[in-house]
């Protein structure tokens, strides 16, 4: 069986691009190396599951967040955090087709798992 690795993003492109990208890039990482994949967006990062919002993102040197976003909503599973997406009037139905919201209790459902390694940028 793949191990997890569920992978939450903190911060935003506004605030740590770098920090953001990494947790974009580790996690499609982890897909391309047949892991399950389970990719968190709180506080700003949040923007980056509305359409239009990763598209507007450039980084030298790294890949475009728009595609390191369309694959993890290819291969892994999405979440945009409850009370961050609540804090911006965000609802399921204005996030990329197959983001979900869910909240804290989901989240440790997932980092306690048996199989599952989490990492926090």
């Amino acid at each position: 069986m793949a191990r997890t690795l569920v992978v939450k993003c903190t911060v935003g492109v506004e605030e740590n691009i770098e920090r953001c990208a990494q947790a974009f890039t580790v996690a499609t990482t982890a897909l391309a190396a047949g892991a399950t994949v389970s990719l968190w967006l709180t506080g700003e990062a949040t923007w980056l599951a509305v359409p239009g919002r990763a598209e507007a993102v450039e980084l030298p040197h790294a890949a475009p967040f728009a595609e390191l976003r369309d694959a993890v909503l290819a291969g892994g599973t999405l979440t945009v955090c409850t009370q961050c997406a609540a804090r911006r009037d965000l609802s399921e139905d204005e996030l990329m087709s197959g983001t979900r919201i869910a909240g804290s209790a989901s989240f440790v459902d997932e980092v306690l798992a048996a199989d599952a390694q989490a990492l926090v940028y």
